[in-house]
């Protein structure tokens, strides 16, 4: 649930013909090549999410369901008792491993990331799918191109080195400007479109078990995915290779964020970029 938003982002309707956000990310998944989306959800809202969102491409794409459920831990711990809030976006990953057995990507379910970043992902796959220790995936986008016009966000900024591969993740909090947050138009920021191969899931358990060794009655503290790839990177587990998207982000952090995002779909769909149904054509 959007604390800042005021509702399930992932199910509000933003294209001409009723579109979310995320048939748009399946659309464009599509044309790159990806055979299968597996969605990560709650199952309370899994007869709902059906309903109104995967009934409209039944047929389309392979589909399958990662339910992520407090219970739903390693072998040998169990959720305490009052714990309310999700284990967080590494978790949620984790939970996805037996519907994955190919080289994947993870993305935000409330955020449009163009369709290049989704053929740079398949492309990059075709050449780094066996390499060891394995090449993972993040693409960039520029600071300025994913700030929010009626309020601060936060933003993870990387670090690259000369190669092109990501040192770290660093959040920053509160932006409103990139000047103001000591930064330039042209940081490039994660905005969670990883991409990986299933290496990464025996890394994942390995620093969830050490998580809830620590973490487990904690009922605020949440196991990161970018936090768990950096991890990775320190520990010389995986590389990871910074792309720039070459396409453009678009979020709705909050609610008055959405005209502007239903306006510039409409300039795409005007463009030629997609159709003004994405399933009928």
């Amino acid at each position: 649930m959007g604390s800042r938003y005021g509702g399930l982002k992932q199910l509000d309707p933003v294209g001409p013909s009723g579109e979310t956000l995320l048939e748009y990310s399946v659309f464009d998944a599509i044309r790159a090549g990806f055979g299968k989306v597996v969605f990560i959800i709650r199952r309370e809202f899994s007869r709902q999410f059906k309903e109104q969102v995967t009934a409209r491409f039944t047929g389309k794409i392979q589909i399958d369901f990662a339910f992520q459920e407090l219970d739903a831990l390693p072998k040998g711990f169990k959720s305490p008792p009052g714990r309310v809030k999700p284990w967080g976006t590494g978790h949620a990953v984790w939970v996805a491993q037996p519907m994955v057995d190919s080289p994947f990507v993870v993305i935000n379910a409330d955020d449009f990331y163009g369709h290049n970043a989704y053929a740079t992902a398949a492309e990059f796959f075709k050449n780094h799918h066996a390499s060891w220790p394995p090449q993972f995936l993040l693409a960039s986008y520029p600071l300025a191109s994913t700030l929010s016009s009626h309020g601060t966000v936060s933003r993870g900024v990387c670090t690259v080195d000369e190669s092109g591969f990501l040192q770290s993740v660093v959040e920053h909090t509160a932006i409103s400007t990139p000047a103001a947050a000591g930064l330039t138009d042209s940081t490039p920021v994660s905005m969670n479109f990883f991409g990986f191969t299933p290496d990464l899931f025996n890394f994942l358990e390995a620093q969830l078990e050490t998580f809830l060794e620590s973490k487990l009655e904690d009922p605020k503290a949440e196991f990161y995915l970018p936090q768990a790839v950096g991890t990775m990177i320190t520990r010389k587990q995986a590389k990871v290779k910074v792309v720039p998207s070459g396409g453009r982000w678009m979020g709705v952090t909050y609610a008055d964020d959405k005209p502007n995002v239903q306006q510039a779909l409409l300039t795409m769909i005007a463009n030629g970029d997609y159709p003004g149904n994405l399933w009928e054509s």
